[in-house]
């Protein structure tokens, strides 16, 4: 009989047998129904006094018997979470991620906490990961970069045990929060190494490749690494028609526009920039419309059009600051410098630098803080003002050497030697300039070396 198999040992549910006898007992009591009434047919009375006393592990046949007989679904029975728990869960998951695409990033926060709590009190593992990694984003949009890798740490040893793909997106996670801290090098080998494991194990994911193919390009940009950004790109170009998810899609739009911005490939990169943002416009992902803006008006001042550059910075500036998107918002604010100055705006480019200094801090957007410094340095030389110039020169290149900014080093290090031979420090300017060449020669290799390998696929 079912009963004796099961007591001496057969198949049974859960680690905690009398959990389940006590679940049986609270609902046959509540229900008003006898153990003969439980047990009839395929039990005995003795069972179930056995079952509700904790000294029998019931068979899943048991469990589902006498769920059907309690009115109550099999899950809840053996597991003690009410129905449709976990599907509720993940609902309300998907409406934590809607608010956060809109911007609301402290609003998302608080409604991923309380799921959070919720999931890990009824243990649903999945379900918690969930929550753990939305956390992170959250803290990636207000710039709380630590309290993003440790909710992107903590999300990746939830998901310890599961495929790469699954633990694909706390990789991404990781490694933005380390490149938005000026840790380029940390956050291509997290990605090179995803990216390589995925390749050589046969787990062909094309949306998780994607993923981390695209989030290497702005790491790779910063780094000066431009061949190899480029290579990412055309990789996640060649994974697209793989891949239904449209955020990943527009992402994908948008960093590539990167690299063909950086090959002098405007019109093109405006393009891509369009697409991505008519996706995000559909989507209602307002932070990465914004990023949109950002990125086109970069392209509108690499091509002189200063005008357009200015409104389409602004536009970016406007929509992260609503949202509170405070390192993004500092980030925007030193190109829509940049373009000010350009345009003779020059006391307002001035007083906006100095503040966002304020803001930005070498573990904190360290590659822009780099380039507050150096816009500050050509506004104080064009005004004839060269010491406060060198002063700042010399700051954004300690900034820009501790993050390893390859391209953008060597800019540097070209302005402060063309201002150091200005006021007759020779020698000092051609260790500037030596400084410079040693960093426009280093090929932007990462700490891994050789460029991750090709899918299979590709």
């Amino acid at each position: 009989m079912d009963e004796k198999r099961t007591a001496s040992g057969g198949a049974g549910v859960g680690d905690d047998p009398g959990a389940v006898g006590r679940r049986v007992q609270r609902l046959r009591t509540e229900r008003g129904l006898t153990q003969r009434q439980l047990a009839e047919p395929a039990y005995t009375p003795a069972y179930i006094s056995t079952l509700e006393a904790g000294r029998v592990r019931p068979s899943e046949a048991a469990v589902r018997h006498l769920a059907d007989r309690l009115g109550v679904s099999y899950e809840e029975l053996a597991t003690g979470r009410p129905a449709h728990l976990a599907t509720g869960l993940r609902l309300r998951l998907v409406e934590a991620q809607r608010t956060l695409a809109t911007g609301a990033a402290e609003d998302a926060a608080t409604a991923y906490t309380g799921l959070l709590a919720e999931a890990v009190r009824h243990g649903l593992p999945d379900e918690r990961a969930a929550a753990t990694l939305g956390l992170g984003h959250c803290a990636l949009e207000t710039g709380d970069l630590p309290a993003a890798r440790e909710h992107f740490e903590a999300a990746e040893k939830l998901l310890a045990d599961a495929p790469l793909p699954r633990r694909a997106p706390a990789v991404r996670g990781r490694a933005v929060a380390h490149l938005l801290a000026g840790e380029l090098r940390y956050a291509c080998y997290l990605l090179e190494s995803a990216i390589d494991e995925l390749n050589t194990s046969g787990l062909q994911d094309p949306g998780a490749l994607l993923l981390l193919y695209t989030a290497a390009i702005a790491p790779y940009m910063d780094m000066g690494a431009h061949a190899r950004a480029a290579q990412a790109g055309e990789l996640a170009l060649a994974l697209a028609p793989q891949v239904s998810d449209p955020e990943l899609v527009a992402g994908l739009h948008r960093s590539v526009a990167r690299t063909l911005i950086a090959a002098g490939r405007t019109a093109e990169a405006d393009a891509s920039l369009a697409r991505a943002a008519e996706i995000y416009q559909q989507l209602q992902i307002r932070t990465e419309l914004a990023h949109c803006h950002w990125m086109r008006g970069y392209v509108h001042a690499q091509d002189g059009d200063l005008s357009g550059a200015e409104a389409e910075l602004r536009a970016a500036r406007d929509m992260l600051a609503s949202k509170r998107a405070a390192l993004y918002t500092s980030q925007v604010e030193v190109e829509l410098a940049d373009v000010l100055r350009r345009r003779g705006k020059t006391t307002e480019a001035r007083e906006l630098l100095h503040r966002l200094l304020g803001e930005l801090h070498p573990d904190r957007g360290s590659v822009h803080a780099a380039g507050a410094h150096r816009l500050l340095g050509l506004i104080h030389e064009e005004a004839g003002e060269l010491d406060s110039a060198e002063e700042h020169y010399v700051t954004a290149l300690a900034l820009l050497e501790r993050a390893g900014a390859a391209g953008d080093l060597a800019d540097i290090c070209r302005l402060l030697g063309d201002l150091l031979r200005r006021v007759g420090r020779t020698e000092a300017a051609m260790d500037a300039y030596r400084t410079g060449l040693g960093h426009r020669a280093s090929p932007g290799s990462t700490t891994l070396g050789p460029a991750p390998i090709r899918p299979p696929t590709a």
